[in-house]
């Protein structure tokens, strides 16, 4: 898959916004926070999301599991949810 066709697949920070029902500025909050995995692009540096990372966070939300790749990461992401709302 070339990189032009990667790019059309990420999701924009509204996108994400509105899946995940959060203001756009909880969301770049989290993505600088190392709670979700933001990719910048371009020369202003604007944030793109893969759909698979989100795909899995609303997964894991949904069956109450914490967020994170190991148990401590999961707490302190769970934390920092938690404190961000």
């Amino acid at each position: 898959m070339d990189n032009n066709k990667k790019m059309s697949t990420m999701l924009t920070v509204r996108e994400v916004s509105r899946l995940l029902h959060v203001h756009s500025n909880t969301l770049r909050r989290w993505s600088d926070q190392g709670i979700i995995k933001a990719y910048r692009i371009g020369p202003r540096g604007d944030r793109r999301f893969r759909p698979e990372d989100i795909a899995v966070l609303l997964l894991q939300e949904s069956k109450g599991l914490p967020i994170g790749n190991n148990e401590s990461d999961s707490q302190d992401n769970v934390d920092r949810y938690i404190m961000s709302r």
